[in-house]
């Protein structure tokens, strides 16, 4: 299989940088390369990316203790969703989280995987085929596997010296975005969007920048910048072929998740980018479901630094 597809080369040719993106297309691999077995060994988190059956996207919050995604060898890894910590219930993530990913994998076996460490600014990103599923754990054979670039990741650190038990977990669904909703995305400085090609998979990345860099037009639709990237256009490929799209907002500080499904384009009007610091494009997301989960996680986070890449 070519390392992009249609979609990703569409967005190449109209940015102007296809000949650069064929030349680091070249980290792509269909293997788990030894510097990601070492860097998915240290993980606690990870973002996925699957597809419900009315063909929706979703981005979910993944979490265990280090080493929950394990590579079992060049071509698999293994994600354990129930890995305990020393808390007094040993939890880290809410079971809706897990049921909706389940829920999502049993009409589509297709996933991308992002796993981050927020306090290094690297990230691995990984899509596949999960070829086993039970209740405790999920068995991927990756096709696609490779770092990405530390660009407006913004530094935190996991506050691990005392975990608390998770408390009660909150699930709500609603079809536009409240007032609550607004300010948690107007205060966000980080996200993470989901995407699917029907032959190339799923995938799942990041977003950063100032607080203020997505913004709320209406009750459902968000407005936020592409800045300059590998110029692979993973999500903006996707997009090209399939608009549907997830989003998920996580609250560092408290535990919550905000996950948005619906569509998403992109924007190339010069008038609109000029808008936005930085922006070379501009996307604009469509919302169609949210769902709130309060107590998703007890992990808690330390801001460290803003990203010297954000633009100002």
């Amino acid at each position: 299989m070519m390392p992009f597809h249609s979609g990703e080369i569409a967005v190449q040719t109209r940015a102007g940088v296809r000949a650069e993106a064929a030349q680091i297309g070249r980290v792509i691999s269909n293997m788990i390369q030894p510097a990601a077995v070492d860097f998915l060994r240290a993980q606690q988190i990870a973002i996925a990316s699957t597809i419900a059956a009315d063909g929706t996207i979703w981005a979910s919050f993944l979490a265990g203790e280090a080493g929950f995604i394990r590579a079992l060898d060049e071509s698999t890894i293994q994600i354990d969703l129930f890995a305990q910590t020393t808390s007094a219930d040993g939890g880290i993530i809410s079971n809706h989280l897990i049921n909706l990913l389940h829920k999502n994998l049993e009409s589509s076996s297709q996933i991308g995987l992002l796993a981050i460490d927020l306090s290094n600014r690297r990230r691995l990103r990984l899509n596949g085929r999960v070829t086993i599923q039970q209740p405790d754990k999920l068995q991927v054979q990756i096709q696609q596997s490779f770092f990405n670039c530390p660009k407006y990741i913004q530094i935190r650190y996991l506050e691990t010296s005392e975990i608390a038990p998770l408390q009660p977990t909150e699930a709500c669904t609603r079809n536009t975005l409240n007032s609550a909703d607004a300010s948690w995305i107007d205060r966000a400085d980080t996200f993470f969007i989901a995407s699917f090609h029907p032959e190339y998979g799923a995938d799942a990345s990041h977003r950063g920048g100032y607080p203020g860099f997505v913004r709320v037009m209406n009750s459902h639709t968000l407005l936020f910048p592409d800045y300059a990237g590998n110029n692979m256009f993973q999500t903006l490929g996707n997009l090209a072929v399939n608009p549907k799209a997830g989003l998920l907002f996580v609250d560092f500080d408290r535990g919550h998740t905000l996950q948005l499904t619906g569509t998403a384009v992109t924007l190339w009007d010069a008038k609109e980018i000029a808008a936005f610091a930085g922006a070379q494009r501009l996307i604009e997301f469509t919302l169609d479901r949210i769902i709130e989960t309060r107590n998703a996680t007890n992990l808690r986070w330390k801001f460290g630094e803003y990203s010297p890449a954000n633009p100002a």
